[in-house]
């Protein structure tokens, strides 16, 4: 499963689709949409109006860097933590979160009175098992011995297969996955998916670029290894830990790019098992999914096909020796922070500090916050609590009306494309009435009957809840897709599109300052949370979200000639980023950030002509001396504020699909017409683009 989320980058993906509502004729064009943000009496948390103009750096020119002119002087005086690999906008709203859902956990623990076998208890012995820091230094590497003696017992290859099938739960490491998800060209069905992985490193380039930065990360690795596999009891490491970076490198080498493993058509090969099972006959399929304890499935998704030989054969040529010494390694290291502070900052040491750039844990309590707050952790059941406590009903209805002023701001935007022709155009109506929005929460919760959580043993409570989350995957084979189904919290600061589903989701952690503020000037929330709900609905008119319909089926809606169109626009878009290199040597990857590119750019232009309906012709207010085009696209900048360390950065420009803040601040607004107009932008400045060479989209 995948979702396309306005995270700043850090963040995996999932995204799953809505069947259509209407028919194919074009519903009838909305002229001016209500404002859903009136201003309040009440005074905006931010600045007098919903921006901080504090954070302004007015020596800088608009025109040479938006992204400093809005927020120069805070990126001049902020420090990172030393916990912080990077810090922004949306580490502001994380921090506000996290501090929300932590004042609701220590009113749990505080409490007396708790049923036995109910959520609030299985949150309570969750989270203090992860602060008795006490219990867990005393027991060492032994929590996790189990494991450690399954891996060192494996003695053939039918032992090796079993133990990749549970390396979901050992929190160790597997080459080859098959995991459920949403069926592209069937959306009331789930469809298993191979893939091939096993990589200890954030990306193949770690492995294979021989630029200094990651020669260094490599030695450092094989230390790492070493010392990893001597809490597994391995005392003549240095050799066997070369091994094992030599077989992650092998591992490395088939397997398909970023860029190109986002391509929905070439990693879309559907095949029945019989077949999986004879084109790769080397491999016990069966068992494996039976060491998962899955259904056999019908028909499976092979996600990137010329690479699945290579890693099987690399399967085979390693000896059982390197492979449990791999196995060891990524069980150690996998579940360091459940273990002793020994165990848990010598892990800390590689992952944190060389690969991030960290100088420090974060405190405890936040990562016992996050544990018991993730979706894979009691999420929902504090998310149920969250909601109660700090979700306010007009939020929601603010938003409701915030999403159809975009649907219709969308809407004219699409009627006014000139490259664009009509049979497309309609096919793009239909699917824009068939968005389906999801604010807040979900109807129903996270059943957690079967999960039990455990005093004073954080590892079996971690293990009990990965084999939770196995059966809930395990028992959707066969049946019909959930659409009612969430794939975050709502304490979760983020939002997605599932285009599967065809459907926009906002938790309702994000539905706050500085994207959402009922109380801000309406071109703020416009800018800001416009912006974002522009951007998820642009998604589903990305390079890859165009390639589903307005019922979530994978298919080529567009005539030919308006796919060409298109196409020309994006890779002009893509060249752009292409440029943007915040690190020497090191350049945003056009390709593998494009479908976030295009959500930025459409998502900005949505939201601005949303703005204007919302005025109903009539002048918008000057304050502070700002129109209200300069206060929307100060708000666009404002969300986009942030930094990063060097390690974090290099991270992110490899493997993440969103581009640096900096950006995404920057990027799309040079791209568009009414913000030279609103900042008297002219040739010479810096982000000055000729009106030919400006990309418009959506």
């Amino acid at each position: 499963m995948k979702y396309s989320s306005l995270s700043l980058g850090l963040a995996v993906a999932l995204a799953l689709v809505l069947p259509a509502c209407g028919g194919d004729a074009p519903p009838a064009s909305t002229a001016a949409a209500p404002d859903a943000t009136a201003q309040a009496p009440a005074k905006a948390q931010l600045g007098e109006f919903g921006i901080d103009l504090s954070a302004r750096d007015a020596s800088v020119k608009p025109g040479d860097d938006f992204n400093r002119y809005v927020s120069g002087h805070w990126l001049d005086t902020y420090e990172l933590k030393d916990y912080e690999t990077n810090y922004g906008s949306f580490n502001q709203l994380r921090d506000r979160a996290e501090e929300q859902v932590h004042a609701l956990l220590e009113e749990i623990v505080a409490r007396d009175d708790l049923a036995p076998g109910s959520n609030e208890q299985k949150m309570r012995d969750l989270y203090h098992a992860f602060m008795d820091r006490e219990t867990r230094d005393a027991a060492g590497i032994a929590p996790l011995q189990p494991v450690l003696d399954r891996i060192a017992a494996i003695d053939s290859r039918e032992a090796l297969v079993a133990a990749f099938a549970n390396a979901d739960i050992d929190g160790s490491g597997s080459p080859v996955s098959l995991g459920l998800g949403l069926d592209r060209k069937d959306p009331d069905q789930y469809l298993l998916g191979l893939s091939v992985g096993g990589l200890g490193l954030p990306d193949k380039d770690y492995y294979l670029n021989d630029d200094a930065r990651f020669v260094a990360i490599r030695e450092a690795y094989v230390a790492h290894i070493q010392q990893m596999l001597g809490f597994a009891g391995v005392d003549d490491g240095k050799a066997r830990a070369e091994a094992v970076l030599a077989l992650e490198t092998a591992l490395a080498k088939p397997q398909w790019d970023r860029a190109a493993r986002r391509d929905r058509e070439k990693t879309y090969n559907v095949v029945t098992f019989d077949e999986l099972k004879a084109q790769y006959p080397a491999y016990d399929w069966t068992a494996h999914l039976r060491g998962q304890e899955m259904p056999l499935p019908e028909r499976v998704n092979v996600v990137t096909p010329d690479a699945v030989q290579p890693v099987l054969d690399v399967i085979d040529a390693t000896p059982l020796p390197v492979w449990r010494d791999y196995l060891a390694f990524h069980a150690v290291d996998g579940n360091a922070g459940l273990l002793s502070r020994e165990i848990d900052d010598a892990s800390f040491e590689f992952n944190g500090k060389v690969l991030g750039g960290q100088k420090a844990q974060r405190e405890d309590w936040k990562r016992a916050v996050a544990m018991v707050s993730a979706k894979d952790g009691l999420g929902d059941a504090l998310g149920e609590l969250y909601v109660a406590r700090y979700f306010k009903p007009e939020a929601k209805q603010a938003m409701d009306a915030l999403v159809e002023n975009l649907r219709a701001a969308l809407r004219q935007n699409i009627e006014g494309l000139d490259w664009m022709g009509e049979a497309t155009k309609a096919e793009a109506y239909s699917k824009l009435e068939s968005f389906h929005p999801k604010i807040g929460y979900p109807d129903k919760w996270t059943d957690y009957g079967a999960v039990d959580i455990v005093p004073g043993d954080l590892v079996a409570n971690a293990l009990e809840l990965r084999r939770f989350n196995r059966a809930d995957q395990n028992r959707r084979v066969g049946q019909k897709t959930d659409r009612d189904e969430w794939f975050m919290t709502p304490q979760t600061v983020n939002a997605y599109y599932n285009s599967t589903f065809n459907e926009i989701v906002f938790p309702a952690a994000i539905l706050q300052p500085p994207f959402f503020d009922v109380n801000a000037d309406a071109a703020v929330n416009y800018g800001g949370i416009g912006a974002v709900i522009g951007h998820e609905m642009g998604h589903g008119f990305d390079d890859q979200g165009s390639k589903s319909d307005h019922a979530g089926i994978q298919r080529n809606w567009w005539t030919d000639e308006d796919r060409a169109r298109f196409e020309e626009r994006t890779k002009a878009l893509g060249a752009q980023y292409d440029a943007y290199c915040p690190l020497d040597g090191q350049c945003v990857n056009g390709a593998l950030t494009m479908g976030e590119n295009i959500g930025d750019l459409g998502g900005l232009s949505m939201a601005y002509t949303a703005y204007k309906l919302s005025l109903d012709g009539e002048p918008a207010p000057v304050i502070d001396g700002l129109s209200g085009d300069q206060r929307f696209f100060m708000s666009w900048a404002q969300i986009w504020k942030g930094k990063y360390r060097d390690e974090a950065l290099l991270t992110l420009i490899k493997t993440n699909p969103h581009s640096p803040v900096m950006y995404r601040a920057n990027g799309p607004v040079r791209n568009f017409d009414p913000w030279y107009e609103a900042f008297d932008v002219q040739p010479g400045d810096a982000l000055y683009l000729a009106p030919e060479d400006r990309v418009r989209i959506w």
